[in-house]
C-alpha cells in the first residue's frame, strides 16, 4: 500500500477537482521543486515526490481517460528532467510556461 502525503486527496477529494485544478496543483509542486533545487536538494526531492503523487492521482482519475497519453508522457518527461539525464532538454522556464496556463485558468475558475 502506498503511503500518500496527500491523504485527503488520495481518499477521493482529488477526483472532485477539475482537470485544470489538478494540473494547477501539480504545477505548484513543480514550481516548488524548481525553486528548492537551487537552495535545498532534499526539499526539492520532497516536492518532486509530491509532483509524482499528484500526477499519479490524476492519471488514475477515470475522468481523465481521454488525456491518459498526455499525462503519462508528462510524467515521463518530468522524471527525466528531475531525476535522469534530461534527454528531452526541458528547462525550468519551459515547465513554468507549461503550467502557467493551468494556474491562470484555475484562478479564473475555468
Amino acid at each position: 500500500m502506498m503511503n500518500f502525503q496527500h491523504k485527503k486527496l488520495a481518499g477521493g477529494k482529488w477526483q472532485k477537482l477539475s482537470f485544470i485544478e489538478q494540473m494547477a496543483n501539480i504545477g505548484s509542486e513543480v514550481e516548488r521543486a524548481i525553486k528548492w533545487s537551487k537552495k535545498n536538494c532534499e526539499y526539492s526531492r520532497q516536492a518532486f515526490e509530491r509532483v509524482l503523487e499528484l500526477l499519479d492521482l490524476t492519471i488514475s482519475d477515470k475522468n481523465n481517460l481521454s488525456r491518459l497519453k498526455e499525462l503519462v508522457r508528462l510524467r515521463e518527461i518530468l522524471v527525466d528532467y528531475f531525476q535522469f539525464n534530461n534527454i528531452y532538454q526541458s528547462t525550468d522556464q519551459k515547465w513554468q510556461n507549461y503550467f502557467y496556463a493551468f494556474n491562470y485558468a484555475a484562478r479564473l475558475g475555468k
